[in-house]
């Protein structure tokens, strides 16, 4: 009995046929990954914004102190409601004690994998306005805008990131003894793409080699609710 395998890229789709006791996800390069991640060029969009994607598979390559410094430097100038700046990062490069604090914290699924990555960083946000110490209601917003210009900056200096929500949230605030007043964001692996045959989960190898995909303007750009908003 002979099954197919479904390989994706855009434009191509290819069926292999092989004996059924054989099948298995192919294993594509590092390289092929990567080009099969990119956005579709858009005029005018920051090329960062079309390479950027999140691996599951990191080199065993460090990331520079300079190249870290950069990265943050991207955070330090987001935009925040009342320039409060709420956001902290804890940041570990392998093999410190941040590092293993914050991968300590990881769920199992997401250590098996994350634990490749040189370095974690765990995301936080004073939910307090410092001048006046009434609620910050737009905290997670503000440090998730840093963290997305984190990941932007990072993927202008070819490193990779990838988020997690799978974390405990309250060993990570016996480890750090963070404050109750902020709230934890995310957890962001970082580093150089390794190669997906490093990868020994079986669904989560299909989720590395498959193509990335976004819903349509259309769908969440809208001129009135549910009415999508004429661009063109």
């Amino acid at each position: 009995m002979k099954t197919g395998i479904l390989y994706a890229s855009p434009g191509i789709i290819i069926v292999d046929f092989m004996p059924y006791e054989e099948c298995k996800l192919k294993t594509l390069s590092a390289i092929e990954v990567n080009n099969l991640k990119q956005a579709p060029a858009v005029d005018g969009v920051l090329p960062a914004m079309l390479s950027r994607w999140s691996t599951r598979s990191f080199a065993d390559r460090e990331v520079s102190p300079a190249d870290l410094r950069k990265i943050f430097e991207a955070a330090r100038w987001s935009a925040s409601s009342y320039n409060e700046q709420p956001w902290r990062f804890l940041v570990g490069a392998r093999p410190s004690s941040t590092y293993e604090k914050i991968l300590s914290t990881l769920i199992p699924h997401n250590r098996s994998w994350a634990s490749t990555a040189p370095v974690l960083i765990l995301g936080a946000t004073n939910t307090k306005f410092s001048h006046n110490d009434s609620p910050n209601a737009y905290a997670l917003y503000d440090l998730g805008a840093a963290a997305g210009a984190l990941k932007l900056q990072a993927a202008s200096l070819s490193l990779r990131t990838h988020s997690m929500a799978g974390f405990d949230h309250y060993a990570a605030r016996q480890v750090f003894d963070i404050p109750e007043s902020f709230a934890l964001g995310a957890v962001i692996a970082l580093g150089y793409q390794g190669e997906p045959s490093a990868i020994a989960d079986e669904e989560l190898l299909a989720r590395e080699i498959a193509p990335r995909t976004r819903k349509p303007l259309s769908e969440f750009v809208f001129s009135s609710w549910g009415t999508p908003a004429k661009l063109d």
